[in-house]
C-alpha cells in the first residue's frame, strides 16, 4: 500500500547538515528510489511501471531530456526519474472534498512541497469570482468558460499560452496550431527561463538552436568539458555515458563554482563496481571557476590555440566566417582579467589548454550555469569559437552539448511553441491548415509577466508547470497574475500557480506520461524529442486517476471547439480522438518529420537532420559557421556582498520538490540554506549554523530580501554562495536578464547579508 499524503507542513528551515559526499549513486540511491517509489506507488505497481521507464515499449520519463541508448538497459532509469515517475503514478488522489476543506487563502501558506504530495488531480474545478474555495465544474462547462473570456478579448494578443518541457509533440503542435488560430504568438516556455541563451547563441553561430552530438558522439570524444552543470542531481544518467567514454579513453574536465559529487566518481548501480566497489572517477581536471568567469576561461584557451598554432585551418578556411576579427580580438585577451574572472590559477588554465590542444575531439556540455547570467549569450557563442578553431564541429566524437531540462522541452520548441517563428514555419503552417498565423513577434515568459502586471495580457493559459514558482521576481509576477480576468492551470498535481489566480480560475487534470491514453480510435500514444535531437514515441500503461481524465492534446483540442465552433476548417475533434491524424499534418508542416507515423514504430525511433552535424553545412546569415566578438566580460562584486546563484537540491526537479534532503551536500530536512565559503563567512561574520537575511542589490538600485536562510559553510568558489531556487527567486528582478535571449539572470545575483528577521511564515 502507498503512504498516505502528509497532513501537516514540515519545517524547511531547520536542516541537519553534514559533510558534502564525494561520489554519487551507488547503494544509498538505490534504496531511496525503492523506498519513494513504495511509498507513491506502492511495492507491486512500482516495480511493473519502473519497469517500463525509457523502454521502447513503455513511456518515457517524465524527467529530464537524456537520451536513452540505442539498447536500454533493463532499468533504464535513475533515482530523479524513479522520483518523477513516482510522483505522477502516485495512488494518492484529490478530490473535490479535499477543495472543500481547504480554502485557497489556507492552500496558499502550504509549501509547494505539501502541496506536490497530495497526489493526482481527478477532476476540473473552477476558482469563480469573490470565491474562497475551488469547486468542481464539469467539462464543457469549463471549456465554454475559456471560450466566453477569449472571444470577450479586444485582442488575441491579450492572451498569453504558456507551456512545459513536459507537454508531447502532439500537445504542444495543436496548442501553438490553436494560439495562432486565434491570431497570436503569445507562446511563452519554459525554454525562455533556461536554455534560451544557448538558442540564441547556436542559432547565430551555427544555425540551428540546438546541440550538435549523439551518445555515440560521447563514447567517441577524446575530452568532454562539462561546464556549469551537475549531472548527478539533474540528469544522472548522464554519469552512466560519461564512464562509458572515459573507459574509451575520454579526459573529462568539469569547470564549476560547486564541487558536483556526481562528476568526481560515480558508482553505477548497473555494475557490480558501482554496487560494491569504488566506482569510476570521472573528473581528470576540476577548475572551480568564480560565477560568470566561463567567457574569460574559453577566451584565454582560444588565445592559447591560435599563439601556438592549434587552429584547423582548412576547416575555418571553408567553413567559417568572421574569423579574422575573432582572432585580432582574442589574441589581446589581458591575463590578468581572466585571472580576476575565473579565480583559477593560471596552471589550472594552461593544463586545459594543454589536454585541449592534445585532442582531436572536442565536445563541450553545458546546463544553467552558463546560460543564466546578464552574458550568457556572448559566453556560448565563446563555446563555439573554441570549438570552430580547431573544427570540432560536424566531427565524430565533437561538438557541442547543450544538456535540456525537462523531457520534451526541445520537442515543443520543434513543434512550434516559440513567441518569434521563422517565416517558413508560419508559410507552412497557414498553407495546411488554410489561415494567416500572425506575423508579429509575442511575448516570452519574461514579457509575459510585463504584459500581465500592465493589464496587456488578461488570459492566461498554463499547459504544465509552475509559472509562479519558476519565475523571478515572486511578488511582482504573483501579483501580475492576479489582475488576470482568467488563469487556466492544465496539471497533473497541485502547485503554487493553481493559488495564485485570476478573478476566475481553472484547474483542468490530466493524463500524465505514465496513464493509458484510450480514446474512441484505440489506445493513442504520443512523441517526445530527447536532448540529442531523437524522436521517439512514449505510451502510457497504467489506469488513468480518474475515467474521464483527457489528455492534454484532447484539452487543447476541445477549446479550439469551443472557441472557433465545430464549422471550424481545423479538424480539431478528428486529432482529439485520432492522433495519427494529427502526426501526419506535422509531417507537413516540420521539416524532417516525413512519414511521421512509420518511424514512430522504429524501435527507438528516428535522429532529426542537423546540418552542421551531418554535413557541416551552417543555415546561417552568411552561409557558414560564425566567429563571433565578444568582449571580456564578468560580474563585478562590491567589498562586502557575494555573487549568489540559484540551483536544485537533489529531491527536487525544476519547481517539484519530492523530498526535503540533499543528500550529496550532506543537506537534510530542510531547504532554507546558503552554501557559503568558509573563508568569506569569516569574512563576513557569517557562523556556521546562523540565520540570516539575504538581500540582493541591484544596479538600478532597487533591493529584494528572502528571509532566515541557515548559513552552511561550503567549498564554494571564493566570492560565490549558493541557495535552491523557487525560495530565491524573490531575489531575482523582473527586468534582470540576459542580453539577447531575456533569460533571467538567476546565477548572478549580487547578494549581502542581513541580520536573520526570524521564520518564514
Amino acid at each position: 500500500m502507498a503512504k498516505q499524503a502528509p497532513q501537516s507542513d514540515p519545517a524547511q528551515d531547520a536542516p541537519e547538515v553534514s559533510a558534502p559526499k564525494h561520489s554519487a549513486v551507488g547503494l544509498p540511491a538505490v534504496g531511496h528510489t525503492v523506498r519513494m517509489a513504495a511509498e507513491q506507488m506502492g511495492a507491486r505497481r512500482a516495480v511493473s511501471t519502473l519497469l517500463k521507464v525509457n523502454q521502447h515499449t513503455g513511456f518515457d520519463c517524465p524527467g529530464c531530456a537524456w537520451p536513452e541508448p540505442d539498447k536500454p538497459h533493463a532499468v533504464e532509469f535513475c533515482e530523479n526519474g524513479a522520483k518523477a515517475v513516482a510522483e505522477e503514478a502516485t495512488e494518492r488522489r484529490i478530490r473535490a472534498e479535499f477543495f472543500a476543506a481547504h480554502p485557497v487563502a489556507e492552500l496558499a501558506e502550504r509549501s509547494g512541497y505539501w502541496l506536490g504530495q497530495q497526489g493526482r488531480l481527478t477532476q476540473p474545478m473552477l476558482l469563480d469570482e469573490g470565491a474562497t474555495h475551488y469547486t468542481p465544474v464539469s467539462w464543457d462547462d469549463a471549456f465554454a468558460l475559456i471560450a466566453e473570456e477569449l472571444r470577450a478579448l479586444d485582442t488575441p494578443d491579450a492572451a498569453a499560452f504558456y507551456t512545459s518541457g513536459r507537454t508531447s509533440n502532439e500537445a504542444a503542435f495543436a496548442y501553438q496550431l490553436f494560439a495562432r488560430r486565434l491570431g497570436t504568438n503569445n507562446l511563452p516556455d519554459c525554454s525562455n527561463m533556461c536554455h534560451e541563451s544557448s538558442g540564441s547563441a547556436l542559432t547565430e553561430t551555427l544555425g540551428v538552436g540546438k546541440g550538435s552530438v549523439s551518445l555515440q558522439d560521447l563514447y567517441q570524444a577524446d575530452l568532454i568539458i562539462v561546464a556549469g552543470q551537475n549531472p548527478g542531481t539533474n540528469h544522472p544518467r548522464m554519469l552512466a555515458a560519461l564512464e562509458r567514454a572515459k573507459r574509451a579513453g575520454a579526459t573529462i574536465v568539469s569547470v564549476n563554482p560547486l564541487p558536483e559529487a556526481g562528476l568526481e566518481r560515480f558508482k553505477n548501480p548497473q555494475n557490480v563496481r558501482g554496487v560494491v566497489g569504488n566506482g569510476t572517477k570521472l573528473t581528470d581536471l576540476f577548475l572551480q571557476i568564480r560565477l560568470g568567469g566561463d567567457l574569460a576561461l574559453f577566451r584565454a584557451v582560444n588565445r592559447m590555440i591560435l599563439e601556438q598554432d592549434g587552429v584547423d585551418r582548412a576547416f575555418v578556411a571553408e567553413h567559417c566566417h568572421g574569423f579574422e576579427e575573432f582572432e585580432a580580438q582574442a589574441l589581446k585577451t589581458d591575463r590578468d582579467e581572466v585571472l580576476a574572472a575565473t579565480g583559477l590559477p593560471w596552471e589550472q588554465i594552461e593544463e586545459l589548454g594543454r589536454l585541449v590542444l592534445a585532442s582531436r575531439k572536442v565536445i563541450v556540455c553545458w546546463a544553467m550555469g552558463l546560460t543564466q547570467h546578464k552574458h550568457s549569450v556572448p559566453t556560448i557563442r565563446e563555446v563555439v569559437n573554441f570549438l570552430l578553431l580547431r573544427g570540432n564541429v560536424g566531427r565524430p566524437g565533437a561538438g557541442v552539448c547543450p544538456v535540456r531540462g525537462h523531457s520534451n522541452v526541445q520537442g515543443d520548441r520543434t513543434m512550434g511553441i516559440f513567441e518569434r517563428p521563422s517565416a517558413a514555419f508560419l508559410d507552412a503552417l497557414g498553407a495546411e491548415f488554410d489561415f494567416e498565423p500572425p506575423r508579429e513577434h509575442g511575448h516570452d515568459a519574461v514579457d509575459t509577466i510585463r504584459a500581465m502586471r500592465d493589464g496587456r495580457v488578461k488570459v492566461f493559459l498554463a499547459m504544465g508547470g509552475n509559472f509562479v514558482a519558476a519565475t523571478p521576481d515572486t511578488e511582482v509576477t504573483e501579483a501580475a497574475m492576479r489582475r488576470c480576468r482568467l488563469t487556466v492551470h492544465v496539471s497533473t498535481k497541485l502547485n503554487r500557480s493553481h493559488l495564485v489566480t485570476g478573478a476566475r480560475a481553472l484547474i483542468l487534470p490530466t493524463l500524465g506520461r505514465t496513464d493509458r491514453d484510450t480514446t474512441a480510435a484505440g489506445d493513442q500514444f504520443v512523441s517526445v524529442e530527447d536532448s540529442m535531437g531523437q524522436v521517439h514515441a512514449s505510451r502510457g500503461r497504467l489506469r488513468p486517476p480518474a475515467d474521464d481524465l483527457l489528455s492534454e492534446t484532447a484539452i487543447v483540442c476541445r477549446v479550439a471547439q469551443a472557441v472557433f465552433g465545430p464549422e471550424d476548417s481545423v479538424p480539431w475533434a478528428e486529432f482529439a480522438a485520432d492522433y495519427d491524424t494529427l502526426r501526419d499534418r506535422i509531417a507537413r508542416v516540420v521539416p524532417g518529420f516525413e512519414d511521421y507515423n512509420t518511424k514512430l514504430h522504429r524501435p527507438g525511433g528516428f535522429t532529426l537532420p542537423h546540418g552542421p552535424r551531418d554535413s557541416r553545412t551552417f543555415p546561417t546569415a552568411t552561409g557558414k559557421a560564425n566567429f563571433t566578438v565578444n568582449p571580456l566580460t564578468a560580474p563585478e562584486v562590491p567589498p562586502g556582498r557575494l555573487l549568489l546563484q540559484t540551483l536544485r537540491s537533489h529531491d527536487q526537479y525544476n519547481t517539484t520538490i519530492y523530498g526535503l534532503d540533499d543528500r550529496y551536500r550532506g543537506i537534510k530536512g530542510g531547504r532554507r540554506v546558503v552554501l557559503v565559503n568558509p573563508a568569506d563567512a569569516a569574512e563576513l561574520g557569517l557562523t556556521e549554523g546562523g540565520y540570516t537575511d539575504l538581500v540582493s542589490e541591484w544596479t538600478d538600485g532597487s533591493e529584494r530580501r528572502a528571509p532566515h536562510f541557515r548559513v552552511v559553510h561550503y567549498p564554494v568558489a571564493r566570492g560565490g554562495a549558493a541557495a535552491y531556487y523557487p525560495e530565491t527567486n524573490v531575489l531575482v528582478p523582473l527586468d534582470s536578464t540576459a542580453d539577447i535571449s531575456n533569460t533571467p539572470t538567476s546565477k548572478a545575483v549580487v547578494v549581502r547579508f542581513e541580520p536573520d528577521s526570524g521564520p518564514v511564515a
